[in-house]
């Protein structure tokens, strides 16, 4: 073999043993949490389970129903599920480690929607902003929701406290509130999201429902104190009697995986899904579940799975 030769080999063997372990499709089952009954998590995590059996049917994945955000995230870093959602902000509070001493390492997966909060009252109730509603009773949601975090965080801004100025409750179920808002035991009912379940069942209640969303003054004020809030529209129509656009804030919400979720598992999870885009958008709470708003909403592209990160890069979603 001529000197050349043994240079063009020894460069093409050096190129083959750094190329990524080719995936290999053999069957698997993975975890996922979601939350109670009644709220968005259960909805969305039934439309994921769906979107990668479309993709990729040796991929099973198993639905399993949480307290929500708070549990989700101790059950990941425990090993005990696989995947599961995670709100907005109970991701933020667990990758920076605010609250909790130290960033968690676990990893996002996928983006599951961005989610706008705001309260829900009857129609025929006299409250018209958020100042109306202190001393009211008001359902925050499930106890292990990210949205009552939320609530925590938008209430602080405007210099209020969700348990000493409002009358709090907490669900056992994401799906009382409605019920509970309909007959009175609440003066209203906080949530977010497009085509949030909560808020689709009190719109289409007879007598119909009105949203309370900040104003733009207090909007302002809200952004300024915590900057990874962001300005989120919920748009006219999206739910049954609404006219308008809805300005309020919010941040997206994920789909975490536990700390040892394999590098090639992690790829072949988001690319199922990436086919499965089509099927996946039908509902108006998975149509922003995309491949590129995963890479697009992370502003830290190093909390992103190496698995998933892989595969976005291969797709050719934000460049190479």
């Amino acid at each position: 073999m001529s000197k050349s030769n043994r240079v063009f080999g020894a460069i093409l063997i050096a190129t083959l043993s750094s190329c990524a372990t080719p995936v290999v499709n053999t069957p698997i089952t993975l975890t996922l949490g979601t939350a109670t009954p009644g709220g968005g998590f259960p909805v969305y995590g039934a439309a994921f389970v769906e979107a990668v059996r479309a993709g990729d049917p040796s991929i099973t994945i198993e639905p399993r129903n949480t307290k929500g955000s708070a549990e989700n995230i101790p059950l990941l870093e425990q090993e005990k599920l696989d995947l599961a959602l995670v709100q907005g902000e109970a991701a933020h509070q667990a990758l920076t480690g605010v609250s909790r001493g130290a960033p968690t390492p676990l990893k996002i997966v996928w983006a599951m929607y961005s989610a706008p909060g705001m309260f829900v009252v009857r129609a025929d109730s006299p409250y018209r902003s958020i100042q109306d509603l202190k001393g009211k009773p008001v359902a925050w949601g499930a106890s292990g929701s990210g949205l009552v975090l939320q609530a925590g965080y938008v209430l602080d801004a405007l210099g209020l406290d969700r348990d000493r100025d409002f009358q709090p409750i907490y669900l056992e179920r994401a799906g009382d509130g409605p019920a509970m808002l309909r007959d009175g035991r609440v003066a209203a009912l906080w949530g977010g999201g497009i085509g949030w379940p909560g808020f689709v069942e009190a719109a289409k209640a007879p007598g119909g429902a009105r949203f309370i969303a900040p104003s733009d003054r207090e909007i302002d004020r809200i952004l300024a104190k915590h900057k990874f809030l962001k300005l989120v529209t919920v748009p006219a129509g999206s739910y049954a009697g609404q006219m308008l656009d809805i300005p309020s804030v919010g941040s997206w919400s994920f789909v975490f995986a536990r700390p040892g979720l394999p590098d090639d598992v992690a790829y072949r999870v988001a690319r199922a899904l990436h086919r499965g885009e089509r099927s996946f958008a039908k509902t108006v709470m998975t149509r922003e579940s995309t491949a590129a708003n995963t890479h697009a909403s992370v502003a830290d592209r190093a909390l992103i799975h190496p698995g998933v990160a892989r595969y976005l890069r291969d797709a050719g979603i934000g460049g190479r």
